[in-house]
């Protein structure tokens, strides 16, 4: 039989306050590693707080990669992440060092190590066409259209994620074809290298609601609110016509500060609205997790001894 000889990577995944960034650390400095972040949230500048961006002082303790990469009112999409992951993590191969792929966005992941699935490249006059119904109809309009096309897609994709609804309906307007198939297809381009999927996740539901909620009161404490008044501050961000379908303000938390900071409902709706989301996130992503069927579950505090042993066994082989 055939030894596989691919380059060693390690995917640090897991649900938003699990532990993955002091696990991706703590493996980046026993293994000589270098960590690639794989959120949707951490590539925009100036969402530090509310994303819990490694700050400086973890940045010190290992090299980041993929972090403050786009200006908060422009977009990323999932192609783009994936091509400058890949050349991130070829480089650190190239150094000698292993690659850490760290975060929470599955969509992200899927890129990166099972491939784009060949969906036709975006078309700038039929976005303009899609922006302009939003704005006329609505984006809950526009995803109630999406239901009518591709009812797996509108179950997949929320109502109030218009990057997502306009790419579905671009796909279906292009081709005839419903994106759900499109991404039914063999992934192309997909990273060639052997890894081990570890996914952080506390047993107990509670423990993690736990976590995610005096998560975000440490973030109110650190400044969170001034954080977001910051960024509505921008002068490019005042230009945007529609703040709130930017995928930056769209990222958990953000979203209902910018609300709260437009004077909707007090402030203690706010932390409620914000913790609710986090776990709703922390749903949606666990929902994605058990469809890693190669992966190993991990509890970050209870099973150390046992996710040391997994990442040593499959770097000694």
């Amino acid at each position: 039989m055939a030894v596989d000889q691919r380059p060693l990577a390690i995917a640090v995944m897991g649900p938003t306050a699990s532990g993955k960034t002091a696990t991706a650390i703590a493996l980046a400095q026993q293994l000589d590693g270098e960590i690639v972040s794989v959120d949707s949230a951490l590539v925009y500048r100036g969402l530090d707080i509310g994303s819990a961006k490694p700050d400086a002082a973890e940045r010190a303790q290992a090299p980041h990669h993929l972090l403050d990469v786009r200006d908060p009112w422009q977009t990323y999409s999932a192609a783009e992440f994936a091509s400058d992951a890949a050349r991130a993590v070829r480089d650190i191969i190239a150094r000698g060092r292993m690659p850490i792929l760290a975060g929470g966005t599955g969509l992200y992941f899927r890129a990166l190590l099972q491939g784009l699935s060949p969906m036709p490249e975006a078309d700038p006059a039929v976005r303009a066409q899609i922006a302009a119904e939003a704005a006329e109809q609505g984006w809950a309009a526009m995803h109630a259209q999406l239901a009518g096309i591709d009812p797996a897609a509108a179950k997949r994709i929320h109502a109030t994620d218009p990057q997502r609804i306009q790419r579905a309906l671009e796909v279906h307007r292009l081709t005839g074809t419903p994106i759900s198939e499109w991404q039914k297809l063999p992934g192309v381009d997909r990273l060639p290298v052997r890894a081990l999927k570890l996914i952080l996740a506390p047993r107990e539901r509670t423990v993690l609601h736990q976590r995610i909620e005096t998560r975000f009161d440490t973030m109110l404490a650190h400044g969170f609110l001034d954080e977001v008044c910051a960024l509505r501050a921008l002068p490019a961000m005042a230009e945007v016509a529609a703040p709130l379908d930017l995928p930056a303000v769209r990222a958990v938390g953000y979203r209902q500060a910018w609300e709260y900071l437009d004077g909707q409902g007090t402030a203690e709706a706010f932390r409620e609205r914000g913790i609710q989301a986090t776990r709703q996130l922390a749903k949606r992503q666990l929902t994605w997790l058990r469809g890693e069927l190669d992966a190993r579950w991990f509890d970050p505090h209870l099973d150390r001894a046992s996710l040391a042993d997994a990442v040593s066994t499959f770097v000694a082989r």
